[in-house]
């Protein structure tokens, strides 16, 4: 034997692992409509950039028959490569192996290329496929977690983490995920739950499908646990792409700058996109979409709490962050889910650099038993919490209402705006006009010989005298009115004007927000 025999018995234990279940469980898998898990690579990362590691690591175990059994791969392909010339690291589960089962080691294999993704400063994809912990293995496997968990933790904030489900993903696993900054699910063929459709029916007798359960349409609009669903897993690997296009390499660094084309600033169409009667709906995206970068606006949690509208854009080539309000759902009201969204969104954006333009039209929280029942005040408070905290740029646009606490809480100059602007249409006041002058006149209108007139008469007085930027901006509460047709040129000057924006916080260990 000499040296090439050693060469040929590398390539074939190699071309072993890469088969990984085999060509009949690798066909199963394609008939389900899901690639497998090399596959899921090729497309994702840039041709001929991966680079795998770990490829020989093997389980220990030798009860329950594993004794012998080969597992190739430990049924995790991890490794590095790039995205559009962007380096990430990354694991994508073989459910093919054991159906992708996490064992000891395969949770071990994850948590290296965990670690190399941290120390390098580089995002980390997980691409999730398994049946599990591995049975056979005992509290071995749920150790194997636990690894994956505590670096999903430690590097939140540090690194972009985004899990991709592209399968099944029950159990402890569902927590890797949830910690995650990005959920991405495909329909039909991946569910999320902590116990599954089996295990609900023998203990509460209640009925339902995996899908009907915990599938991609479920947890993107009833639980928020998903941020964005694909119908296929092209489509899911390509939202990937489009996410990473937006994010730093880490939290010390700054969002890439595109090239953005040249058009007019100037917007005549802003005037009438949002109905000046202040109880009319609109769509917000209909502003965003004429305010940012053509074609730049890509909104996460869509499906999700629809009161209120988060994602990426561009101005000038610049990423941004926008929360804003959406009067076309709830009237934009704030209730527990909306605040929930939108607080996650902004420390997101906190986390890595990302300046928060916030576009509000906003009648307040939302009234109502439920809400109150279930929590509104510390909800609501997470919004108050992250906004006070980011110390990105943060500017504020009032384009129509902004209303009692909500006004506070939505970024306001007393909560850390850097520059709040308002279009010359917006009431910014403790509650409506109608609201205000039915209790500080409950009196003049009620002895009023024509009481509907006199409430008329009063409502419009408070609009004129209160409910207006002006008194806002008289006090320093609103930096500038402006013409509604310059907000993007207004926009592009202050992100211009705060780009090396610094600013410190007191020193501790770390807040502690009301979750």
């Amino acid at each position: 034997m000499d040296i090439y025999d050693k060469i040929n018995e590398l390539y074939d234990k190699r071309r072993k692992v890469e088969m990984g279940g085999g060509d009949e469980k690798i066909q199963k898998q394609r008939d389900k409509g899901k690639l497998t898990a090399r596959e899921r690579i090729a497309y994702l990362l840039d041709e001929g950039s991966f680079v795998e590691l770990n490829p020989f690591i093997e389980h220990r175990v030798t009860d329950f028959g594993m004794d012998g059994k080969e597992v190739p791969g430990e049924g995790v392909v991890t490794g590095y490569g790039t995205v559009e010339g962007r380096p990430i690291y990354l694991f994508a589960q073989d459910f093919t192996v054991y159906g992708g089962a996490l064992g000891e080691m395969h949770g071990k294999k994850i948590a290296a290329v965990m670690d190399l993704a941290a120390k390098n400063g580089t995002p980390f994809i997980g691409l999730n496929d398994s049946g599990g912990a591995r049975i056979q293995e005992g509290v071995a496997s749920l150790d194997g977690y636990g690894h994956v968990f505590y670096r999903n933790s430690i590097y939140s904030g540090v690194i972009p983490q985004i899990s991709v489900i592209m399968g099944p993903c029950a159990g402890g696993a569902v927590y890797s995920p949830a910690i995650t900054d990005f959920v991405i699910m495909v329909e039909e063929t991946s569910q999320m739950f902590i116990t599954g459709p089996k295990v609900i029916e023998t203990v509460t007798g209640e009925k339902i499908t995996p899908e009907g359960l915990g599938g991609a349409s479920v947890h993107n609009s009833k639980s928020g646990n998903a941020h964005l669903k694909a119908e296929t897993e092209e489509q899911a690997l390509d939202q990937v792409k489009q996410l990473i296009s937006y994010l730093p390499q880490n939290s010390q660094l700054k969002t890439p700058k595109l090239e953005s084309k040249e058009q007019s600033d100037f917007r005549e169409e802003l005037t009438e996109l949002i109905p000046f009667d202040p109880i009319r709906p609109y769509d917000v995206r209909t502003v965003i979409n004429e305010v940012v970068d053509e074609d730049s606006f890509f909104e996460v949690h869509r499906d999700f709490a629809r009161n209120i509208v988060v994602g990426f854009a561009r101005i000038k080539g610049e990423t941004i962050g926008l929360v804003c309000n959406q009067p076309k759902n709830m009237a934009g009201g704030l209730d527990i889910d909306s605040s929930d969204k939108a607080a996650r969104f902004i420390r997101l954006c906190d986390s890595f650099n990302v300046p928060i333009v916030t576009f509000e039209d906003v009648t307040g929280f939302f009234p109502g038993i439920k809400q109150e029942h279930g929590g509104i005040i510390r909800h609501g408070a997470k919004i108050l919490y992250a906004y006070s905290e980011a110390t990105v740029p943060k500017i504020t646009v009032i384009t129509r209402k902004a209303y009692g606490g909500a006004y506070v809480a939505l970024n306001s100059k007393s909560i850390g705006a850097d520059l709040v602007f308002a279009w010359p249409n917006a009431e910014i006041a403790v509650m409506g006009p109608e609201g205000a002058a039915n209790i500080i006149f409950a009196n003049d209108i009620k002895n009023s010989d024509t009481p509907e007139e006199t409430r008329k008469e009063k409502i419009d007085d408070y609009r004129e005298k209160f409910a207006n930027p002006y008194v806002a901006a008289g006090l320093g509460m609103v930096d500038d009115v402006i013409d509604p047709r310059e907000t993007r040129i207004k926009l592009a000057q202050s992100l211009k004007m705060l780009e090396n924006k610094t600013e410190q916080r007191p020193k501790k260990k770390h807040g502690n927000i009301p979750l």
